[in-house]
């Protein structure tokens, strides 16, 4: 399985509501880049990070040795813009598929990226799915996406990435524990993830 996906944690968001880089704030003496790269490790044979250039982030990724990939010149920002550059990337390395998790949910379950690639399987997109609804910064996606990725990003266009994922027929993968894949944006939720990961004796 290693060998034929490649992992991108995406960590080029402003993170104006955190006050500061999400992406380097720790849980447990570890950054949320780092226990982002770590998850997609367990499945991934290379991973690189999307990041803004001069960052916190972006050292610390070149620190511990990993890929760093920038959003191209004219696109919009956005999830979809790094997702190009990860499949750009992805394409590169001779693989058929990219694993992409964002940098802002440390508690995502064990097995996100086992149970993705399972229902992808050889050729398909795969995204993850709670009882609150999509959760497309959590997916599988094809090498054979970039062609549409490019077209729907061209001019300044960023369509939402749930539906450049459902453009592409992405299987929907069912997570009972919604609460996972929560996301950090104030230091209050940080706190919160903190709790319940000692909780789960993380």
């Amino acid at each position: 399985m290693t060998g034929s996906v490649v992992g991108l944690v995406l960590a080029g968001g402003r993170s104006v509501r955190f006050g500061g880089e999400k992406a380097v704030a720790e849980l447990d003496g570890r950054t949320l880049l780092e226990w982002a790269a770590e998850r997609l490790r367990t499945v991934c044979g290379s991973i690189a990070i999307n990041v803004r250039r001069g960052t916190e982030a972006e050292a610390i990724a070149q620190a511990r040795g990993l890929p760093t990939l920038y959003d191209d010149a004219g696109d919009a920002l956005g999830p979809l813009a790094g997702i190009k550059v990860g499949l750009i990337w992805a394409e590169e390395q001779g693989v058929r598929a990219l694993a992409v998790s964002p940098c802002d949910a440390p508690l995502l379950p064990d097995d996100l990226y086992v149970r993705l690639l399972a229902d992808a399987g050889s050729d398909a997109a795969a995204i993850a799915e709670t009882r609150d609804g999509r959760q497309p910064l959590c997916a599988i996606w094809p090498v054979t996406s970039l062609p549409a990725v490019r077209e729907a990003l061209r001019d300044g266009a960023h369509p939402p990435t749930w539906q450049m994922l459902e453009r592409i027929g992405a299987r929907k993968v069912f997570f009972e524990d919604a609460e996972a894949f929560a996301n950090v944006n104030t230091r209050e939720e940080l706190a919160a993830a903190q709790a319940r990961a000692r909780r789960a004796g993380r």
